[in-house]
């Protein structure tokens, strides 16, 4: 197992202060109206940078789409070697995954329903957490050679960090949902243009329309860039197992299924995850189910005072 890198007692300290000033961000950011307001009143609401009949918000609405979409995302995210290296280098992949994990979906709920402070609050926030992940490879990954250096700041890496969200997105909609029209992912796409931009992704190297982004895509998963290394078996091992608190435990079989079952079939072998008819038609009934469990179950979740900052129960 690859360990994380040992940083001196300076990275050490410097390390601490930023773990200091994004706990006090986040307690900054979830106060006032950000913890006030319901969600049924940011449905209605148009203080933010999308509107209530926007796609994103439809998206965002239903469980299913963080659930089922949430796991191939992360394991085509870091099916990139560079973007592996960031995560294991600079978390602690078995105890921290899980809590970056939903802060990132935090920002992302914030841009989608909050106003526009609170969304330039939220992005602004994991522009500073991302502000401080790089470093060079230490071993062989993929075609990347020892001493390749990365940065979670480095256009690329950010651009096909943003095509994971919106090609899992979409697919997790699609099959799970309801089937969107041309036009409605077109939207969606060019709404989620705007949170890759507002996370600091440069306008000039994000496809301009759906169809762009398609090729762009393709063209990864079939090149020689992708592949899975041995941190990103590392990442999956603990998405697979998903830890979830006791209320979520239900939606565990499909989370695994869809993990699997969205990702293309290539990144999928290499992954080692088995697919076959079978898995086809559990996973159907698996999210089948889930859309009937979903509300009661997160409602009584929602309801959960948690005693640790760990997910796991």
């Amino acid at each position: 197992m690859l360990r994380p890198i040992e940083l001196p007692e300076p990275s050490l300290r410097r390390a601490r202060e930023l773990g200091h000033s994004v706990r006090v961000a986040e307690s900054w950011a979830s106060r006032g109206d950000s913890r006030a307001t319901t969600h049924a009143q940011r449905l209605k609401s148009r203080d933010g940078y999308f509107a209530p009949e926007s796609v994103i918000r439809r998206l965002g609405n239903t469980p299913l789409v963080p659930f089922l979409g949430g796991g191939p995302a992360v394991l085509l995210q870091v099916a990139h070697p560079l973007v592996a290296a960031g995560v294991f280098d600079h978390s602690d992949v078995r105890r921290d995954l899980w809590r970056r994990l939903v802060h990132t979906l935090r920002a992302l709920y914030l841009i989608a329903f909050g106003t526009k402070e609170e969304a330039d609050r939220a992005a602004e926030l994991v522009q500073a957490v991302h502000a401080h992940v790089h470093g060079a490879t230490r071993t062989q990954l993929g075609c990347f050679q020892p001493g390749t250096p990365y940065s979670a700041s480095d256009p690329e890496l950010m651009l096909w960090v943003h095509a994971t969200l919106v090609q899992a997105s979409l697919a997790a909609y699609g099959r799970f949902v309801h089937p969107l029209s041309r036009e409605d992912q077109e939207r969606y796409y060019q709404e989620m243009a705007l949170v890759a931009r507002l996370f600091g992704t440069p306008a000039s190297v994000i496809p301009r329309s759906l169809a762009d982004f398609r090729e762009y895509f393709a063209a990864q998963i079939s090149g020689e860039t992708i592949a899975v290394t041995a941190p990103a078996k590392e990442v999956a091992a603990v998405i697979l197992e998903a830890r979830l608190p006791a209320p979520l435990r239900v939606f565990v079989p499909a989370h695994r299924l869809s993990t699997a079952g969205l990702l293309p079939p290539r990144l999928r072998d290499q992954y080692g995850l088995r697919w076959s008819t079978f898995h086809e038609l559990a996973l159907q009934l698996a999210a089948r189910s889930m859309r009937i469990t979903a509300t009661p179950v997160l409602a009584a979740a929602s309801r959960l005072t948690p005693t640790t900052g760990r997910l796991a129960a």
